[in-house]
């Protein structure tokens, strides 16, 4: 089927733009929203003839924007039908060969990664970046802790949650799960002990445990946090450090009331353990509910994980960590060991988007918001056997299956061309193979077929005597 954009929605998302040429200006502002995701892929523009006379230029400005457009990269002119946007490169030239590398994977719905694309304002926000570029090129380039504008800007955004913050109290990393790995780092030593949640993050875990940590987990049952079992765990394992997400937990998606993170960090301060709070997913509350306070406002010595990756953009690479003046040096030594700085562009290009952060978060979960709805209405329809609890925010939905029948259900469902992690990848000590984790970063129609493929994979797999078949494993990035 076609996809078209309307003529009045095309003027009313290049409204404003530069004519000094116009034709440039059009040509510029319809790139920008193609990059943006706010014009899809494959889809028809307006005619020129359409678009002239909604946007009163001439026929020629129309022609030699589309043309630029054309010679860009942009758009595709298919004779008789108009003319189609594309990116440079085409489709396949978005897919990791390490995400998917095996033959048939390219037409996969690939529902492994927890990560969506760029919403509108991040191609700008790298314009903006590469014009804010030159005054950098003088100097050497290594930023440590950061250009001190981005450290700023993400303090800012503690004091606006009620944490008050000073910009030295921030380290930029490439990435949330560089940031983990700085802090183990700077405050674990081989055989110290990490207490870290069960189900969690894998590649969270590997990040702290290169360290030479040893790690334990502590459940996180389907219901939540079960503290008073927090608790024991502190007092019998004495870790050095806690690893949590109380905001949309991956995979859970709980969120942690107030009076539970006071709770846990009394349990915290009472076993002389450092929480290290992964905030990657805070931003996503796709209700429009009120958050809860973040953590380290009760537990001060908490070290705060934050990224750019799921509110913005994954492609981005920039996270950060918030933590108590008295850490910074410990953990800046820490950091200069594994790297010296996240690039300047991207940070230059974030402290744009944290300019204007909460027009472009609002769209990104306006998104998100229809994409777990269309989920749960698939999942309700054609699965109904499994049980999930719809999550107020994050990325994902976590499925209990009726039987432990995940790591089967998974690679049959690879075979009909959908690919969804089980349960067991996010298992610190084995197990939770009645658990699939199936994330809204796809378009609604995508997650409505891969709900089909699931159902047909669960149907063969529930039906078929004798051993599952293993799923091979596959690199998880999100």
């Amino acid at each position: 089927m076609t996809q078209s954009i309307s003529v009045t929605r095309t003027a009313a998302l290049v409204a404003g733009f530069d004519r000094t040429p116009a034709y440039a200006g059009l040509a510029e502002a319809l790139r920008l929203l193609i990059g943006d995701g706010r014009i899809g892929l494959d889809v028809r523009l307006p005619s020129e003839r359409e678009l002239t006379e909604r946007l009163g230029v001439s026929r020629t400005t129309v022609t030699r924007a589309y043309d630029a457009l054309r010679e860009s990269g942009y758009a595709e002119a298919r004779r008789g039908s108009g003319t189609f946007t594309r990116v440079p490169g085409g489709r396949a030239r978005a897919h990791d060969r390490a995400l998917l590398p095996r033959p048939g994977d390219h037409d996969a719905i690939d529902l492994n990664c927890a990560a969506a694309s760029a919403p509108p304002g991040v191609a700008a926000a790298y314009a903006h970046a590469a014009a804010d570029l030159p005054p950098y090129l003088g100097g050497h380039g290594y930023f440590p802790a950061g250009l001190p504008q981005l450290q700023s800007a993400i303090a800012a955004s503690y004091e606006r949650r009620g944490l008050a913050t000073e910009p030295e109290q921030i380290m930029v990393t490439p990435g949330a799960l560089s940031a983990a790995a700085i802090a183990a780092q700077a405050l674990t030593g081989p055989g110290d002990r990490v207490l870290v949640e069960s189900p969690v993050y894998p590649n969270a875990t590997l990040a702290i445990g290169n360290a030479g940590a040893r790690v334990t987990g502590v459940a996180v049952d389907p219901d939540g946090w079960d503290l008073d079992a927090v608790g024991a765990a502190v007092r019998q394992v004495a870790p050095r450090l806690v690893y949590l997400i109380p905001d949309f937990q991956n995979p859970t998606g709980h969120v942690m009331t107030d009076n539970q993170r006071r709770t846990y960090a009394r349990h915290l301060k009472r076993g002389r353990a450092i929480a290290v709070v992964d905030e990657a997913h805070q931003a996503l509350a796709l209700d429009g509910q009120e958050m809860p306070r973040p953590f380290a406002a009760f537990a001060p010595d908490a070290i705060t994980i934050g990224s750019a990756s799921k509110a913005f953009w994954g492609g981005l690479r920039l996270g950060w960590i918030r933590a108590p003046h008295e850490r910074m040096d410990e953990l800046t030594r820490a950091r200069i060991g594994l790297d010296l700085g996240a690039p300047v562009l991207e940070q230059l290009a974030l402290a744009r988007l944290l300019a204007d952060a909460e027009s472009v978060v609002a769209e990104n979960r306006r998104r998100l918001r229809e994409q777990r709805d269309w989920l749960a209405a698939a999942l309700t329809e054609h699965l109904p056997e499994w049980r999930y609890r719809l999550p107020g925010g994050g990325l994902a939905m976590w499925c209990e299956l009726p039987a432990a029948l995940g790591t089967a259900v998974t690679a049959e469902a690879e075979r009909l061309g959908v690919i969804v992690a089980p349960g067991p990848a996010f298992a610190v000590e084995g197990g939770l193979d009645r658990f699939v984790r199936i994330p809204w970063t796809r378009p609604g129609e995508d997650l409505e077929e891969a709900v089909r493929r699931l159902a047909a994979a669960w149907d063969v797999v529930r039906t078929r005597d004798g051993a599952p078949d293993r799923r091979s494993a596959r690199v998880m990035v999100a």
